[in-house]
C-alpha cells in the first residue's frame, strides 16, 4: 500500500513545472509580439511601395520644364524668386508682338519687370493687386523697367481684385475691351514676403493674429472663422478646401477651444492642430503638413479665393484679343483643377445654328492650322495641344518646375502652368 508521502507531488516538481508553464507563456508572448511586429513591418513597407510607386506614377505624369533655370537670370534676390520665369517668358516670347499686357496678380513684379524688357513694342500695361505692400513694391520695379526714353508704353497700377478685370479695362481706355488684350497673367501664389510676414497670419512656423486677409482692408478674418462660424461649416471648410482627412477631430477641438476663450494667433491654433494630430502621422512632419492644409483652407476661405478663380478666367479670356494668351500658375489641387475644367468648358463651348455654325468652323479649322503652324516652329515647350470651338489649351499638362529650380526655390514644387489662347 501506498503511503501519504509516497503520493505527494515533491515541491521541487510543482515549481519547475510552473516555472516551464511561464516560459512557455513567455515564449508564446514573445512569438505573437514577434509575429505582429513582422505583420506591421511587412505593412510599413508595403505603404512605402505603394507610396514609391505613387510618387512614380505622378512623377511619370508630370510635363517637367526643360529649360535650364538660371538663379542669375530668374531670381530678383535670395528672398524673391519667381515661379517658372522662364516658363512664363516662352509663353509671351520677344518674337511675338505684345502690345497689351495685363498681370492680374503683380505682386513684387518679378514676371512683369521681365516682361516688360522683353517687349519694347509694348504700348498698354495694366497691373492688378490687392495687397497695397506689394504694389507700392511693384510700382519701383515697374518704373525702373521703363527706362527706355524712346519707350511708349502706358502703365497703370490698381490696388483691387482681378474679378473686376472687365471694369478696370474700362477705366483705363475703352477701347480696350474692344481691340483685345494680347496677353494675360495669374500667378496664384503668395509671395515670399507675404509669408514671412508674421503679422499677415499665414505661416504655421511663426506666431502672430489670426488674419490671413489677401487685402487688408477686408472685414474676414480666419479668427471670425474659427470663433464665431458655425461648427458644420467650419468642418466643411477643412474639408473641401483643406482636403485634410482629420477635419472631424479638428472641428470638435476648434469648438471646444471656444469655451475657453477661442484661438487668436497661429500659434494657439498650430498648438491645437498638434493636439489633433494622431501619433501615426510621424514626428514633426505629421503636424506640419496638417497645419499647413488647415492654413490653405482658411485663407481660401476668408478671401473666397476658388469662386473668384473661376469668374475671372471667364473674365479673362473674353478680354483677350484674337491669339491671345492667358497664362496661369496655381499652386494646389483645388485650383489647378478649376483652371483645368474652365479651360476644358471655355473651349467646348458651342453656339449658333445651321449655315451660320458651319462658316464658324470652318474659319475655326483655318485660324487653328495657323496656330499649330506657328507652334510648331517657334515654340517648343508646347507639347501636347487640346484644340476647341474658342480657344486652344496649348498645355494639355501642366508644365511644373524643373528639378533645378525645385532645389533652389521649395516653395515652388507645387506649382503648375496652364495657358489658352484664344482663336
Amino acid at each position: 500500500m501506498a503511503t501519504a508521502a509516497s503520493l505527494s507531488t515533491p515541491a521541487s516538481r510543482i515549481f519547475s513545472l510552473s516555472s516551464l508553464s511561464l516560459r512557455l507563456r513567455g515564449l508564446t508572448s514573445a512569438a505573437h509580439s514577434l509575429s505582429r511586429s513582422t505583420t506591421t513591418s511587412k505593412k510599413k513597407k508595403q505603404q512605402q511601395q505603394k507610396q514609391k510607386h505613387r510618387v512614380a506614377v505622378k512623377e511619370k505624369r508630370r510635363t517637367r520644364s526643360d529649360r535650364e533655370f538660371d538663379i542669375n537670370r530668374y531670381g530678383d534676390s535670395a528672398f524673391h524668386i519667381p515661379v517658372l520665369l522662364g516658363e512664363v517668358i516662352d509663353v509671351f516670347p520677344p518674337s511675338k508682338p505684345l502690345r497689351r499686357f495685363v498681370d492680374c496678380t503683380v505682386g513684387a513684379a518679378g514676371h512683369s519687370s521681365a516682361i516688360i524688357e522683353g517687349h519694347p513694342e509694348m504700348q498698354v500695361y495694366v497691373g492688378l493687386d490687392v495687397d497695397p505692400v506689394a504694389l507700392d513694391k511693384a510700382r519701383a520695379r515697374i518704373n525702373s523697367a521703363l527706362n527706355d526714353p524712346s519707350s511708349t508704353l502706358k502703365a497703370y497700377t490698381f490696388l483691387e481684385n482681378f474679378r473686376y478685370i472687365k471694369s478696370l479695362l474700362t477705366d483705363v481706355d475703352e477701347t480696350l475691351l474692344d481691340t483685345g488684350i494680347d496677353g494675360i497673367l495669374m500667378d496664384l501664389g503668395m509671395s515670399s514676403m507675404q509669408v514671412n510676414d508674421p503679422q499677415r497670419g499665414f505661416s504655421v512656423l511663426a506666431n502672430g493674429p489670426l488674419d490671413m486677409r489677401m487685402d487688408p482692408q477686408a472685414s474676414l478674418k480666419a479668427e471670425d472663422i474659427l470663433n464665431s462660424w458655425p461648427e458644420t461649416e467650419v468642418g466643411r471648410i477643412l474639408r473641401d478646401y483643406g482636403e485634410e482627412s482629420n477635419w472631424y477631430s479638428l472641428q470638435n477641438k476648434i469648438v471646444k477651444a471656444r469655451l475657453q476663450g477661442g484661438l487668436h494667433s497661429t500659434g494657439e491654433l498650430v498648438d491645437l492642430i498638434k493636439s489633433a494630430t494622431p501619433l501615426s502621422r510621424e514626428g514633426r512632419q505629421g503636424w506640419i503638413k496638417t497645419a499647413t492644409r488647415v492654413f490653405q483652407a482658411l485663407r481660401i476661405a476668408v478671401n473666397d479665393e476658388l469662386k473668384t478663380l473661376e469668374d475671372s478666367l471667364y473674365s479673362c479670356f473674353d478680354c483677350l484679343a484674337p491669339g491671345g494668351r492667358l497664362a496661369v500658375i496655381s499652386f494646389h489641387s483645388l485650383e489647378d483643377r478649376i483652371v483645368k475644367q474652365t479651360f476644358l468648358d471655355i473651349i467646348n463651348i458651342k453656339g449658333g445654328d445651321g449655315d451660320a455654325y458651319m462658316i464658324e468652323e470652318r474659319e475655326r479649322k483655318q485660324d487653328l492650322r495657323k496656330i499649330r503652324i506657328d507652334i510648331d516652329k517657334d515654340e517648343m515647350w508646347v507639347k501636347q495641344m487640346l484644340q476647341g470651338l474658342r480657344g486652344t489649351i496649348l498645355t494639355k499638362r501642366p508644365i511644373t518646375p524643373s528639378e533645378e529650380e525645385e532645389k533652389l526655390n521649395t516653395r515652388c514644387r507645387s506649382a503648375k502652368l496652364r495657358v489658352i489662347q484664344k482663336v
